[in-house]
């Protein structure tokens, strides 16, 4: 069963509807580890690690990762954990408004964020709200072995960006 699902899920390449629009997310496609800088709380913690993985799925139509941190192999009880994720986005390309439709749920951390994602030149910027906060999720610098993601939200001056999560990549082999 659990076969006839990833083989149901997984896909190894994008849609041909899709057109150029695959190219916004196709450069994340395989699997990341790196340190996550957490500055959540108005200050530094400890930088823990994390792991992504990006794949086509749905017939390639999408596009879905999970993030891990910490890490599978730093998971565990009696670990002092700054941060918990473990989540799962999906991305569905609209063609009307010629963006990607996004949606963050991580039941550990009882989340659910959805994001409106594009490409900004060389860069991908995810844009949504967390409870009544407006946030700007962004990938950048992003090359065929490393990349860049930082979180930010909208201060309550409405016009300053917060950074509370940084994230340098290195693709796993």
């Amino acid at each position: 069963m659990p076969n006839a699902f990833i083989e149901g899920l997984i896909c190894r390449q994008p849609h041909p509807s899709l057109g150029a629009h695959a190219r916004t997310y196709e450069r994340l496609i395989g699997s990341w580890v790196g340190r996550l800088h957490n500055r959540m709380l108005g200050r530094e913690l400890p930088p823990s690690s994390i792991e992504a993985h990006f794949a086509w799925v749905l017939e390639g139509r999408a596009v879905q990762d999970i993030w891990i941190t910490p890490a599978r192999g730093e998971r565990g009880a009696g670990q002092n954990q700054s941060f918990d994720w473990y989540g799962s986005t999906l991305r569905v390309f609209d063609p009307s408004s010629e963006s990607w439709r996004t949606v963050w749920t991580d039941p550990v951390a009882q989340l659910r964020i959805e994001l409106v994602g594009r490409s900004q030149g060389e860069d991908i910027v995810q844009v949504g709200s967390r409870g009544e906060r407006a946030i700007r999720w962004t990938f950048s610098d992003i090359q065929r072995d490393a990349f860049t993601w930082r979180g930010h939200s909208l201060a309550f001056d409405g016009k300053t960006w917060d950074l509370e999560v940084e994230i340098q990549f290195q693709r796993q082999r």
